[in-house]
């Protein structure tokens, strides 16, 4: 009677994994604060991509964990920088077995862990970053992404990025909008993953957890610049943000089960507080009742090999 009538299905197609790929690295590492999560290898990142699209992952979200940083993010649109060649290495693996996306943003590459170019002052610079950007997505492209996701929330990404993909010629491309990016105390395990330099806080570029109608002006305003598809960031916390969202979309609308939303659910089942596999599909059921049509999720490969079984 249950699955006669339930109103909701999380499948395997709707769940992207987000992966991450250190340079020089000797071999996978696990990483403290998500357990079983693991900076990659790019030998290691191709062979769990494989066992991935084999689970029937819809998509993989890659980010890249550098060598060496500077001030401008430099890594980030050198061709042969840690996250263009791994994009390369699973397009050569995986060609169009599933989507391949990748982290648009200059986070990971920067000696100062800020989202884009700092100005004198030491505040983002939004129109410096958005040429960065569109150097960016551009290299990205090319060396295999299906679709690039902004993450950065800088004023004008998406029109940019559009833009600069159009002059290449690479009309293909899809743009996947961080739309709805708040200012959330739950990114600290992925900023470990990503061996973040951040000191301070992006209060002045990510959304105040406070409020509502602000997410849905930036989702217009992203949808206005040629969004192929929305992101709202964190999930969980923010549900009721996903709902309003997926309301006036025209576009399919994606959500970010985050680092601390994982550790959370993680840590509380080691503990035995909660059951582990009911908890995670639940997690995602919840998720996708508020309105995602995309889920990226940690559990991704996990959770699909359960629902298909």
């Amino acid at each position: 009677m249950r699955r006669l009538v339930s109103e909701t299905e999380v499948r395997p197609r709707q769940l992207v994994l987000p992966m991450f790929v250190k340079e020089g690295l000797a071999q996978p590492a696990e990483i403290g604060s998500m357990p079983g999560v693991l900076q990659h290898t790019r030998d290691s990142l191709r062979k769990a991509a494989v066992e991935a699209v084999q689970a029937g992952v819809g998509g993989i979200m890659l980010f890249g964990v550098p060598a060496e940083r500077d001030a401008v993010g430099s890594g980030a649109t050198d061709p042969d920088g840690i996250l263009n060649a791994a994009l390369a290495d699973l397009r050569s693996e995986l060609g169009d077995s599933t989507v391949l996306m990748s982290d648009c943003c200059l986070d990971e590459f920067t000696d100062h862990g800020h989202c884009g170019v700092l100005a004198a002052d030491g505040t983002v610079d939004n129109d410096a970053t958005l040429e960065v950007y569109g150097e960016m997505a551009v290299a990205q492209a090319r060396a295999g992404a299906h679709v690039v996701g902004p993450s950065g929330m800088m004023d004008g990404q998406i029109a940019f990025i559009r833009n600069a993909l159009d002059q290449a010629g690479l009309h293909d491309t899809g743009v996947l909008a961080y739309s709805a990016k708040y200012a959330s105390a739950f990114y600290g395990p992925f900023r470990d993953a990503v061996e973040s330099q951040l000191a301070g806080d992006r209060k002045t570029y990510q959304q105040d957890p406070a409020n509502g109608r602000e997410a849905i002006r930036e989702v217009q305003l992203d949808l206005a610049e040629g969004a192929d598809m929305v992101m709202v960031k964190p999930a969980l916390l923010y549900l009721d943000v996903l709902r309003s969202v997926a309301e006036i979309s025209d576009v399919p609308v994606a959500a970010y089960q985050i680092s601390g939303e994982y550790a959370m659910i993680e840590a509380a089942a080691a503990n035995g507080w909660i059951d582990r596999e009911r908890s995670i599909l639940e997690s995602l059921t919840s998720i996708r009742r508020a309105g995602a049509d995309i889920v990226l999720t940690y559990w991704a490969v996990e959770a699909a090999r359960w629902l298909d079984r």
